[in-house]
């Protein structure tokens, strides 16, 4: 006998925050939203930009819960139309088999490799190749696992730039992957802020478990460090608005590597910083830019 019930609604914008709340109330044990035409042709992309209202939704959404499988989905589903008003509501259900969730999570995080130079390994793998550089790190609260196109990006940019004295800022430093690459990568000094306090505590951990000594802070603090590279994989609204606080923290003639720009926003961001820097040709994947260059000298 099934262990839980997975039920999954489709529902419009209007309706799809008032069903999750109400299946919450109704006993569900999670409840989630996501885009009906999710990793299809029609996917609708929503990106968590300032400047996007919080509320923002798709058009077309799937209200996902899951019930202990005793719960009756016919009262759920009546429940449900009386509360949003409507006649029909469509819906499918899947069974949830007991099984162990850990094993299960685990087998989706295999070891990344990056040029044939790092590895990626979360902490139940052993590295493909003890002799390269390893970052020991397990998926977690703060962004940054090593699989995404711009985590990816930067990584590839450190290991060809990093040189043995440089000192090395890490502005959004997530879950630190960046900056424990760097400090692995030969930094002398390397130094990651971060405005989420969780990213600040995960970098901190991972810092530990990697045996090298970054030093982490939150970026509402002064920044006093000068850096000979400063890499910043945030979104582009806050690179934007962080334009002048970043390009102050990089040295004359030194290197800065920005992430998380999508191929639309090249134009908007090379306008802002070709104010300090002189930029190299974008580095594009999977939709998404690396934009690297140099610090001008001061006149």
């Amino acid at each position: 006998m099934a262990a839980w019930i997975n039920l999954k609604i489709r529902a419009s914008a209007d309706y799809a925050h008032i069903m999750s709340d109400a299946l919450i109330e109704l006993g569900a044990l999670s409840c989630a939203i996501e885009d009906s035409y999710l990793n299809s042709e029609n996917e609708e992309a929503l990106f968590g930009e300032p400047n996007i209202p919080s509320n923002t939704i798709w058009q077309h959404n799937t209200v996902e819960s899951l019930f202990d499988a005793a719960v009756s989905i016919d009262i759920i589903i009546n429940e449900l139309k009386t509360i949003t008003g409507l006649p029909h509501i469509d819906y499918t259900l899947d069974t949830v088999e007991e099984q162990n969730w850990v094993a299960l999570t685990q087998s989706q995080f295999e070891p990344i490799n990056i040029l044939d130079k790092l590895w990626i390994v979360p902490s139940w793998h052993t590295s493909p190749n003890p002799d390269a550089i390893n970052i020991i790190l397990d998926p977690g609260l703060a962004f940054g696992t090593g699989s995404h196109p711009t985590t990816h990006l930067c990584l590839e940019w450190l290991i060809k730039e990093v040189n043995i004295n440089d000192h090395v800022l890490d502005y959004g430093c997530g879950s630190g992957i960046l900056s424990i690459a760097a400090k692995k990568c030969g930094a002398k000094q390397v130094i990651g802020v971060d405005i989420d306090p969780q990213a600040i505590i995960a970098s901190i951990h991972n810092a530990k478990e990697n045996h090298v000594d970054v030093q982490f802070y939150n970026s509402e603090l002064p920044l006093t460090f000068e850096a000979d590279i400063v890499v910043a994989n945030i979104l582009s609204s806050a690179l934007s608005v962080l334009a002048p606080l970043i390009a102050k923290a990089c040295k004359p003639h030194g290197k800065i590597a920005l992430s998380g720009i999508l191929k639309e926003q090249i134009v908007m961001l090379t306008e802002i910083y070709s104010t300090w820097f002189d930029l190299n040709k974008p580095i594009e994947r999977e939709g998404w830019i690396l934009l690297s260059g140099t610090k001008k000298s001061i006149s």
